[in-house]
């Protein structure tokens, strides 16, 4: 399997586009930053599907955020993703998730909020009722009310030879009108036979080849998808020297380190009192230079 890619597909005479996406590496490094429980991990890998499959039905630069919140056990589960297709995530939640936990049991009443930003334009936030009985549905709830397009979405996860495993695809009929309803569940009907390992372990042309093996697919070439936190000491500490001075020396007085923790990626820093001298005479000559 080509892991942790999205591929981009056409069909040439049905006016129906599609996306693919495996991931496992990436969908374990997202896991791997807490000791997440089981359906929680499932959860953050379908939105981690769901937000490469969206980002790549963007046509401008910037990120999407996709972000569930509720009063169940799990409060938040956020995913972002950019263009580039790099991605991150993080959940949080309280008290014991039961094995098989479905959706609305961790997250109880809840929303998806859905966050598009381009680097150049405005804004757009959408807010989704968690309506159907697995992330897929709503999403697809989503693009009725916001796209109008006809959308489907397969979002699997599990593992493959012992090996945690997250993939999903899309199918959107085009935007330019012509495509034409039958035809799309005609596409429908096929990729419902997909299977968890076929979904999994298959490279893409094989897997689109067992599925439309009748149709004219035309596959461009895969985007690399990739973990990336954004994460550093520098934006740690330039978070540290914002505090007023009084609030970050009463924290030094409790303890001779001031720990930070990102929750994204689970890496520590650490600053003590050096260190944040060194961080405010770092900012007041930078500031001298600018002025």
């Amino acid at each position: 399997m080509a892991s942790n890619m999205l591929n981009r597909y056409l069909f040439d005479e049905l006016s129906v586009r599609g996306e693919l996406v495996q991931l496992d590496d990436v969908y374990q490094q997202v896991v791997s930053s807490q000791e997440y429980p089981a359906p929680i991990q499932s959860l953050l890998g379908e939105l981690l599907v769901a937000t490469s499959l969206l980002t790549a039905t963007l046509k401008f630069e910037g990120s999407i955020t996709m972000q569930i919140q509720g009063n169940g056990p799990v409060s938040l589960a956020v995913l972002n993703g950019d263009h580039k297709q790099n991605v991150r995530g993080v959940a949080r939640w309280k008290g014991d998730i039961p094995e098989g936990a479905t959706l609305h049991q961790l997250v109880g009443d809840g929303h998806l909020v859905i966050t598009i930003d381009p680097d150049k334009g405005e804004r757009y936030q959408g807010i989704v009722a968690l309506e159907g009985d697995c992330l897929a549905s709503v999403l697809e709830s989503y693009f009725a009310q916001s796209e109008q397009l006809k959308t489907r979405l397969w979002i699997r996860t599990g593992q493959s030879e012992e090996k945690l495993c997250a993939a999903g695809m899309l199918l959107q009929i085009m935007p330019d009108g012509t495509g034409s309803p039958d035809d799309f569940e005609h596409l429908e009907q096929l990729t419902d036979t997909i299977k968890d390992e076929e979904l999994f372990s298959l490279p893409a042309n094989e897997l689109l080849y067992r599925l439309y093996n009748q149709e004219t697919v035309r596959l461009f070439d895969p985007q690399p998808v990739t973990f990336h936190c954004g994460c550093s000491r520098q934006r740690c500490g330039a978070a540290i020297i914002t505090l007023p001075e009084e609030e970050v020396k009463e924290m030094l007085a409790e303890n001779p380190v001031i720990a930070l923790h990102c929750e994204y990626c689970g890496t520590d820093y650490q600053f003590d009192e050096n260190d944040i001298k060194e961080l405010r005479y770092s900012a007041l000559e930078q500031n001298k230079t600018i002025h």
